[in-house]
């Protein structure tokens, strides 16, 4: 079995590596067809498991899973069980903080010494809870020594909320106003959720933001979207230190 990935572009330390995976390859079938890592999601349970053997396997690291629930709780990284969480951070080596998404933002932090990493799972209500902010806390570094790339999520042309979502942000950050585009329906804004996580992100010191360069709405042969096709696969994005 085979599967097809790709890195962070970030200037990070040696250190760190990172592995984001796409859909092509792995053996899960129908809805879920490809390299689907989500054992929440209808697959079967067999296809998920080889998966992430194969996923183990060729990394040599220990992915430590999160069940997720769009909150805003992080934990150190623990290979051995799946806590519920959206972000996870370890300084120890040969752990890989992992995060699920099919749309949501997937956010990647290392520190400029290259002795902690992290990675959140940033949904629109985590990201509007404080996910991000906790995941910096948890870093235990100053912010401006600290680096952070937005991976794949659904594109600001793609992802349409209701006015709830738009009078949530702008009322906690007039700054946010910019992130929507009124939609064609009534009441609904096209929102930016890479432009979203940067004022959180710029808001809180972070030195350098990077990434923000895939929509996986627009992308069915590379990532799995939850928006699109409505049962589906979920990827993974991971970071370790070597």
């Amino acid at each position: 079995m085979s599967f097809e990935a790709m890195q962070a572009q970030w200037p990070a330390p040696q250190t760190v590596r990172t592995c984001i995976t796409k859909r092509r390859g792995g053996c899960s079938q129908g809805q879920w067809k490809g390299f689907n890592l989500g054992d929440h999601v209808g697959d079967d349970p067999a296809h998920v498991a080889a998966n992430r053997a194969e996923l183990q396997r060729s990394l040599g690291c220990a992915p430590a899973w999160l069940q997720q629930v769009h909150g805003t709780e992080v934990v150190h990284a623990d290979p051995t069980r799946v806590l519920e969480a959206d972000a996870a951070w370890t300084g120890q080596s040969g752990i890989a903080c992992t995060v699920m998404t099919a749309d949501c933002l997937p956010v990647l932090f290392c520190n400029r010494a290259g002795t902690r990493v992290a990675a959140a799972h940033a949904g629109w209500r985590g990201l509007l809870a404080g996910v991000l902010e906790n995941t910096v806390q948890a870093m235990e570094d100053m912010p401006e020594n600290l680096i952070a790339w937005l991976g794949p999520a659904i594109g600001p042309q793609a992802f349409e909320v209701g006015k709830e979502v738009f009078d949530a942000f702008v009322g906690a950050d007039p700054r946010t106003r910019d992130a929507f585009v009124p939609a064609l329906r009534p009441d609904h804004y096209l929102a930016d959720i890479y432009r979203l996580a940067r004022l959180r992100l710029e808001g809180c010191g972070v030195g350098l933001v990077c990434g923000a360069e895939h929509c996986t709405v627009n992308d069915p042969t590379h990532f799995y979207s939850y928006r699109r096709d409505g049962q589906t696969g979920r990827f993974a994005s991971l970071i370790w230190l070597e």
